[in-house]
């Protein structure tokens, strides 16, 4: 079985004219919610395998608050290009060739793209769009990454900030 967490970065901040977008930082409500949703899988045990996230600062920045709530070591977070300003069908072939030794991955990054890969993994759909700092997880009957798909995922759990006490 592999488990994917699918993860939108935290709020930003459009306080920084002068910053491009791959360099907007973390706002202080997205430092305060990105760590309750680490706390929120550390409360399930959960430590992913492996952390992999796009190179945006603000989505960067969201990968190392949780990995720091779970005890994942942030100097191993895996930086992947492909996921900033990437579509559905980039994002899949990310999660595809992800190494067949790590049976859970969490991925760090943008909307509307993860809303739509939620979307169109999960049985279960969202209502809306996935929030700022908002988690799904979705498990795959399978032995390797390269055969996840609509047809083999299972809805787990979906936690957002307002969600999470």
């Amino acid at each position: 079985m592999k488990t994917l967490y699918l993860m939108r970065h935290a709020k930003s901040s459009w306080s920084f004219d002068e910053l491009s977008d791959r360099e907007r930082p973390l706002n202080d409500r997205g430092r305060d919610d990105a760590p309750r949703i680490g706390q929120a899988l550390a409360k399930r045990q959960i430590t992913p395998d492996v952390f992999v996230s796009s190179p945006a600062v603000r989505a960067l920045s969201t990968a190392v608050l949780v990995a720091r709530e779970v005890d994942y070591p942030h100097d191993k977070i895996q930086v992947e290009p492909a996921l900033y300003e990437a579509d559905l069908d980039t994002v899949v072939a990310v999660i595809r060739e992800l190494p067949d030794e790590a049976n859970s991955a969490l991925l760090t990054g943008h909307n509307p793209t993860f809303t739509d890969v939620a979307n169109y993994l999960s049985p279960s759909p969202l209502s809306g769009e996935m929030p700022t700092a908002g988690l799904m997880c979705l498990r795959f009957l399978v032995d390797h990454w390269a055969e996840i798909g609509p047809a083999n995922a299972e809805f787990y759990f979906y936690e957002y900030p307002k969600n999470v006490s």
